[in-house]
């Protein structure tokens, strides 16, 4: 297959978005399939230092991701998106640009993802060293329709990534006869 995807994760810092592309990412590679990761760490620090993470600059930055995406996937590449993505407007802006886009919400609850906190990030919220942190002092919208919800506090990296080539599996994106690296092919999306 030549088709491109877009297949765009949105949640809370330490929700698991990172590591369940990594292990997507992993299967599409196995699968010979074209797959590029857009991490918003790594996105920030490459080409977007110039923004802040004030709304206006976190929309600059979902647009700027936005046409990555659209450009990679026209490629017949499949893009994992790997970032916040706090506004809605955004999301669905890209969800009407690009075609053969998923939405998946890397759901957590905050609490959990500050028990986490792998990266000590609310630690330094926390303690005044962070400001306009998604989920504590800056909004985050969740997604109203998604079409794949990952319930990370209760699910594993594996039931997730199943969960998520199920969905892809079932729109005709994915060789029926690929086997699934954790499970069954049984269509198991929220």
């Amino acid at each position: 297959m030549n088709t491109g995807v877009a297949i765009w994760f949105t949640g809370y810092s330490g929700a698991g978005k990172t590591t369940i592309a990594q292990a997507l990412h992993f299967f599409f590679l196995e699968q010979h399939i074209r797959a590029e990761i857009l991490d918003g760490d790594s996105l920030r620090d490459s080409f977007s230092k110039d923004l802040s993470f004030t709304r206006q600059d976190r929309e600059t930055q979902g647009l700027r991701v936005g046409f990555i995406t659209e450009l990679l996937v026209k490629h017949g590449i499949f893009v994992i998106v790997s970032t916040i993505s706090p506004y809605r407007n955004i999301r669905d802006m890209m969800r009407a640009r690009i075609p053969r886009f998923f939405e998946v919400y890397i759901k957590c609850p905050l609490d959990e993802c500050e028990k986490r906190d792998v990266k000590g990030l609310y630690k330094r919220v926390r303690s005044g060293d962070i400001k306009n942190f998604t989920g504590i002092d800056a909004i985050y919208e969740e997604p109203l329709n998604p079409d794949i919800i990952c319930y990370t506090q209760t699910e594993s990296v594996s039931d997730s990534v199943d969960k998520i080539l199920s969905v892809l599996q079932a729109a005709g994106l994915l060789d029926e006869t690929v086997a699934f690296p954790y499970g069954s092919n049984s269509d198991r999306s929220s």
